[in-house]
């Protein structure tokens, strides 16, 4: 072998990845998915019953997915056969359901282990059904998406889908320990900068292997690092955040939640971690404009003005400053009155307006430009509110086969409270004024 390896040029003491190394050889050896390899795991009872079947594996990069499929065909007896939906399309596809095939022919079944199957076309993944359904192959596909968005039905209907957790700090605690015992020394870092790689992991296994790698290449002998000194030797970790995907709908809900939920602390923390992962900036301002008419409304107006005033600040000033614009935004919206009342009442006057066809407005309130209009009654006893006392006539406005509606009721915050006065004023003085009539 030693010779092969010398023939092509290569090394077969090379080294290898940490991650590599560390990777573990049973199901019990897997950190931080307890609850799919430990004792009583969702895995051990599937292997404990020899039903296996077609598995969807959804969970953040560096929790083991890939781990665990290889260790599943090893308890399987199954050869196991990994692609990639980055780099495979259809052709590929056949190939590797031809194998399976002819190995199925002599007894032998297949794990096939698809990385990324999220990457996959409606198209493609279909071509997944048939083999499935005849045990051509048992499917483990791969995803860090939500497979109820980004795969379909069909083959979900034929799949379990098991949830990879990211790894907590004790999880990737026991990693690097496994690492210093493997390599034989430990990090060269303090305390707290131990707990600062533990949280710049971000809760992957492979990125926090990664970066003790980082540290033992840079240390020095007898030297050990501060946190100060860590953050500067390995930078800093970008945070798991795919504007297009799952991550980009946590987060703008999680915002849009706590600025309805009144905690400006946590509308501020969300917003600054959006920011962080460089979501658009113009997307946010859209998002707390709707805030302001849907979550507040009425109950203070200015919002409205202060979001779009924020909107237009971040368009004349650009990053970094304009973000400031967002934060005085946000932490407004947060501190203001709520009120959903507008929103109610557009949508249950939508569904009046969808509900009872084109009925027309009463002939009082029509302007009659021609003469026939005029003799139609357009516009007769029409009553100018300006002329009126208090500026109100108090006349009906309402088609006659709907009748008076009531869709907009304010509450008792902020601006609102005057809105309720004012209705009931204009109530009394409407009773009146038809008494009269």
């Amino acid at each position: 072998m030693s010779d092969l390896f010398a023939t092509a040029g290569l090394d077969a003491a090379a080294p290898r990845p940490l991650a590599d190394r560390l990777r573990p050889a049973t199901l019990p050896e897997v950190v931080g998915q307890e609850h799919l390899t430990g004792p009583d795991g969702a895995l051990t009872r599937l292997l404990r019953s020899h039903t296996l079947g077609s598995l969807v594996f959804w969970g953040p990069p560096g929790t083991g997915k890939t781990t665990v499929a290889r260790l599943l065909a090893n308890e399987t007896d199954l050869y196991f056969e990994q692609i990639s939906a980055i780099f495979s399309g259809v052709p590929d596809l056949r190939k590797v359901f031809e194998a399976a095939r002819r190995r199925r022919a002599t007894g032998q079944g297949t794990l096939l282990f698809v990385d990324e199957i999220h990457r996959f076309n409606r198209a493609q993944l279909d071509a997944f059904l048939p083999v499935m359904e005849d045990g051509t192959v048992t499917l483990v596909g791969a995803t860090t998406e939500n497979p109820s968005f980004e795969l379909n039905a069909a083959l979900l209907s034929r799949a379990r889908v098991l949830l990879f957790r990211a790894l907590d700090e004790g999880a990737i605690a026991k990693l690097i320990a496994r690492a210093e015992d493997l390599t034989g020394q430990a990090l060269p870092l303090t305390e707290e900068a131990r707990g600062v790689l533990v949280r710049m992991a971000d809760g992957d296994g492979r990125a926090a292997l990664t970066l003790c790698e980082e540290v033992w290449r840079s240390a020095g002998p007898a030297e050990t690092f501060d946190a100060e000194a860590l953050q500067r030797i390995v930078q800093r970790r970008a945070p798991i955040y795919d504007k297009a995907q799952e991550g980009h709908y946590n987060l703008i809900s999680a915002l849009h939640k706590t600025v309805r939920g009144s905690d400006p602390d946590a509308a501020l923390y969300y917003l600054c971690r959006m920011l962080d992962g460089g979501e658009d900036r113009l997307f946010i301002a859209r998002r707390l404009v709707r805030m302001a008419v849907e979550d507040i409304g009425l109950a203070d107006p200015q919002a409205l003005v202060i979001t779009t005033a924020a909107k237009d600040a971040f368009d004349f000033l650009g990053s970094p400053e304009g973000e400031l614009a967002l934060a005085q935004a946000t932490i407004y919206l947060a501190c203001a009155p709520k009120s959903n009342a507008v929103y109610s009442a557009y949508k249950a006057a939508t569904r009046a307006a969808k509900d009872n066809g084109s009925l027309p407005p009463p002939r009082t309130i029509l302007n009659a430009p021609t003469k026939l209009m005029k003799r139609m009654g357009y516009g007769e006893g029409y009553r100018y509110d300006h002329d009126e006392p208090d500026a109100f006539s108090g006349q009906d406005y309402w088609p006659e086969k709907l009748g008076r509606q009531h869709f907009y009721a304010p509450t008792d915050r902020g601006m609102e409270i005057r809105y309720t006065e004012r209705l009931a004023h204009w109530e009394r003085l409407r009773r009146e004024r038809r008494g009269q009539d």
